[in-house]
């Protein structure tokens, strides 16, 4: 049996204070197609999810659509609409479609994951949370520390900070190299007083993935706190060069961080 994964994304995560919201593809949250099967189902809908990377909807939409024509019960195609749909802004349709997915397989990690990360992102913050627990208990699943990651991040966005904690560590006891787990322990960290922890964990967060603005602007200030001026000339050189036009950039200019 041969798996191709798809990462697609429902949004950016939101994040704790400093780190940015956006809409984008994401590590976090992925789709699992499987090769088998009806090949038309199959291939119209890597289609959709190419076209939907490229913010092509229209022509995402038309391929989805045959896909689900050519096979109606074939559940990622009805996560892929759930999920195409939420970026179109049509998120009563979105909804639809993973509640037709779940009713084809209530268990399916890869729709709880995504259905779950859609419910928090609406501040349905415990329905969130229950279907991401409901997927990382599924034997089944490949990576579940993502939804566990997922489920700390809405518990921050909840306002509960001590639980989110709890889950990513929950998470990197799984797997030490989720990035999103390591950068949010940083930022609680730095939140908590706790600067040499948070620097720790930024340099873990380094060892598997590049800088973004976020853990640029975060490393930034966490060398502010601890005096490392080295690190706060190259760091702020990179956020600048690399993503001017950031909000991280902005606050940056407006902190007088130097």
């Amino acid at each position: 049996m041969m798996w191709t994964t798809i990462r697609i994304a429902l949004a950016c995560l939101l994040l704790i204070s400093g780190l940015a919201a956006c809409n984008q593809f994401s590590r976090n949250d992925q789709l699992s197609v499987q090769k088998q099967g009806n090949d038309v189902a199959v291939s119209n809908l890597n289609l959709g999810l190419a076209y939907m990377q490229q913010h092509e909807y229209e022509k995402s939409l038309d391929k989805l659509n045959r896909a689900l024509a050519a096979d109606p019960n074939y559940i990622p195609t009805h996560n892929a609409l759930a999920l195409l749909y939420q970026r179109m802004g049509k998120n009563e349709e979105a909804e639809q479609y993973f509640k037709k997915a779940l009713s084809l397989n209530a268990n399916d990690p890869h729709t709880l994951n995504n259905y779950g990360q859609f419910l928090c992102s609406a501040r349905r913050y415990d329905e969130g949370q229950e279907l991401f627990k409901k997927a990382a208990a599924n034997p089944l699943y490949e990576t579940p520390e993502i939804a566990i990651t997922n489920a700390g991040t809405c518990a921050m966005n909840n306002g509960h900070p001590d639980v989110a904690e709890s889950f990513f560590r929950q998470a990197l006891d799984r797997n030490p190299r989720v990035a999103t787990a390591l950068l949010q322990l940083a930022q609680l960290s730095y939140n908590n007083g706790n600067y040499n922890a948070a620097h720790g964990s930024l340099q873990r967060y380094l060892e598997i993935d590049r800088h973004t603005p976020a853990s640029l602007w975060l490393g930034i200030q966490t060398a502010d706190r601890l005096g490392d001026k080295n690190t706060i000339a190259s760091y702020s050189l990179l956020l600048k060069n690399n993503f001017p036009d950031s909000q991280e950039t902005e606050l940056l200019k407006e902190s007088g961080i130097k």
